[in-house]
């Protein structure tokens, strides 16, 4: 297929138009057609390995979740469906509903009483019905629509999974209400979903998923995308007046973690879900509930797709890899398989608006990141985002945000427990040294994790936390940020006398486009900065070295301040140039920044810090 001719005049941060996002659905639904089953009812995707469901529920994921992807451009076209996507995906519903559980036929979807992702899936093949009823449910024989129907039926029974997941069940039952099927047990099912995530929504737009203080970008590909686009379909005016200014909300901080070049910050899970973070940005034009502009809305999305197909989301065969440019094992779940990726799907709501909406029409607007210099905290999260309009980088320092897996048994989960994350590297993975991380050594050199960081209050330019790394022993930790300076300060209490602690910088790969790692000791540490040799990460194969500053506690209350930054800019100057720090009284800090600008902080003091 021809490729659509760019428009810089209406697109001029990213060339793209309506017709590109066509085309890319398109060539995404095109590429995964040799891998149908007989008949269509499962798309066995090839991949490194299957998820820990199996390779049939992984069948069913790539069914599902491609169809979602085709209902959004079928549906967005007014049923206009040139290369007879529905039709295929019509043929397997029939084929994987016929005999469901069974082993011997290729095309039968799991139950999901033998399969628990499979209720993660009713929620994207119920989804895709709903958005394309008048051109494919209405369309299927009785027998086939019993069919369907009975298998998605056992997802409106209460979740299995204290998270996001109780959404898939509330989606479901969405598309069955509109089918006149089991409404009365449908509309329960909406009830108690919708009660349940109540209570871990925090406020000011954010959720956490589940109650362990997880906040990541499932806020905007589940916890706002389900109620909200569940309101819209059903003209429920009374639910979207509850949940579409929490949207309204989210969207304002969600938009500062796009960089110029179209990422969003890796950090969370999932993050093999790439453009999916443009879901919810595209919900809030699509219902109203926005604070952007309909031509920033489209920068944002656009550049996200475009940034991830330009840097090698897909292999030579047209499919999305398990990774975040290409493949990256480390970033990757358990409970990934090969389909897993097309979660991305969800990308494309915005083909839902028609094409005069000023969303397509309107010239495209810069990020907020592209605009100023910000310090901006997110809501009650303990999350600091800090962007640099120079480069376009984002920065996300983390002082509150944790995961049920941090801290335990398996240590620190690197995409909720590091102090920082950037659009442009890291995180690290396991053995290497983790990046962004202060720690204590022990005799060996084994560094000690952070485990769940306890949120002590944020600030215009700061936030501050406290973990304890060993029993007895806690550490208060401080970050102001000022330009793309960051002043990382931790106190020590009650350590041993004498132990080895570490602190380091950004991971950063070397050579062209690259961006530059510094780390400059201010207090505590000795002079001399490391340069520890870590593996690639998410951004590509390249190696990385990652800064290192040490010191050793003295007394039971130990102060350790390093100056940090990543920063696009080339030639930037030294981090130690970008301020003046002084130390008084043990765990009172004075900063004047390069500007001028003075900052004032007491390390494990009592608010403002």
């Amino acid at each position: 297929m021809p490729t659509p001719p760019e428009d810089r005049g209406l697109s001029p941060h990213t060339g793209w138009t309506r017709a590109h996002w066509e085309d890319a659905a398109d060539r995404l639904l095109l590429a995964v057609r040799p891998y149908a089953s007989p008949r269509g009812g499962r798309i066995d995707l090839p991949g490194p390995r299957p998820s820990w469901s199996g390779a049939r529920s992984d069948g069913l994921e790539g069914f599902a979740r491609t169809f979602l992807l085709a209902a959004l451009r079928v549906a967005g076209a007014r049923g206009e469906d040139p290369h007879g996507h529905l039709d295929r995906y019509a043929a397997g519903l029939a084929a994987g509903t016929a005999a469901p559980g069974t082993d011997h036929d290729p095309d039968a979807w799991p139950l999901m009483a033998d399969t628990r992702q499979a209720i993660v899936e009713s929620a994207s093949i119920a989804l895709a019905l709903r958005l394309t009823r008048p051109w494919l449910w209405d369309r299927l024989d009785d027998r086939t629509r019993r069919r369907v129907a009975d298998w998605l039926r056992p997802a409106l029974a209460p979740s299995p999974v204290d998270n996001n997941w109780w959404l898939f069940g509330l989606t479901v039952a969405g598309f069955l209400q509109d089918a006149g099927a089991e409404t009365d047990r449908a509309a329960a099912t909406v009830d108690r979903s919708l009660a349940r995530i109540e209570e871990w929504y925090l406020g000011a737009g954010w959720y956490s998923d589940g109650a362990n203080r997880a906040f990541d970008h499932y806020n905007s590909w589940a916890l706002h995308l389900y109620p909200v686009l569940h309101a819209h379909l059903a003209g429920d005016r009374a639910l979207l007046d509850r949940y579409g200014p929490r949207l309204h909300a989210h969207l304002a901080d969600h938009a500062h973690l796009f960089d110029a070049e179209g990422a969003p910050v890796p950090y969370g899970r999932s993050l093999i879900y790439r453009f999916a973070a443009a879901a919810a940005p595209w919900l809030g034009t699509l219902t109203g509930h926005t604070p952007l502009t309909p031509g920033a809305t489209r920068r944002l999305a656009s550049g996200s797709l475009r940034y991830f197909l330009d840097r090698g989301a897909t292999d030579p065969r047209g499919l999305l890899t398990l990774g975040w440019h290409g493949p990256h094992a480390p970033l990757v779940q358990p409970y990934s398989g090969p389909g897993s990726p097309y979660w991305a799907s969800k990308g494309f709501l915005g083909l839902l608006l028609p094409p005069d909406h000023p969303a397509w029409t309107d010239p495209e607007e810069p990020l907020p990141a592209e605009r100023a210099d910000t310090a901006r905290p997110l809501g009650p999260t303990g999350l600091l985002v800090q962007t640099t309009a120079a480069d376009g980088l984002v920065r996300l320092h983390n002082h509150g945000s944790n995961h049920i897996a941090a801290g335990g048994e398996d240590g620190d989960d690197p995409g909720y427990a590091r102090f920082a994350y950037a659009t442009r590297t890291g995180p690290t993975a396991a053995p290497d040294p983790a990046d962004n991380h202060f720690a204590l050594l022990g005799p060996d050199g084994t560094a000690t994790h952070r485990g769940p960081a306890e949120p002590l209050a944020t600030g215009p330019d700061r936030a501050v936390s406290a973990h304890t790394p060993l029993p007895g022993v806690r550490v208060v930790s401080t970050t102001v940020v000022h330009g793309r300076a960051e002043l990382r300060v931790h106190l020590v209490l009650d350590a041993p006398e004498g132990t080895p602690v570490r602190q380091t910088g950004w991971a950063a790969a070397e050579g062209p486009g690259a961006p530059v790692s510094q780390l400059h000791p201010v207090h505590g540490y000795g002079p001399e900065v490391a340069a520890l040799r870590t593996g690639p990460t998410l951004q590509g194969p390249a190696p990385t070295r990652t800064p290192a500053v040490h010191g050793t506690t003295r007394g039971p209350v130990a102060l350790f301040a390093a100056l940090v930054s990543l920063t696009g800019e080339p030639d930037p100057a030294p981090a130690a140039t970008l301020a003046d720090v002084r130390v008084a009284d043990g765990t009172s800090l004075h900063v004047r920044w390069r500007d001028g600008t003075v900052s004032h902080l007491t390390a494990g003091g009592e608010p403002p810090y």
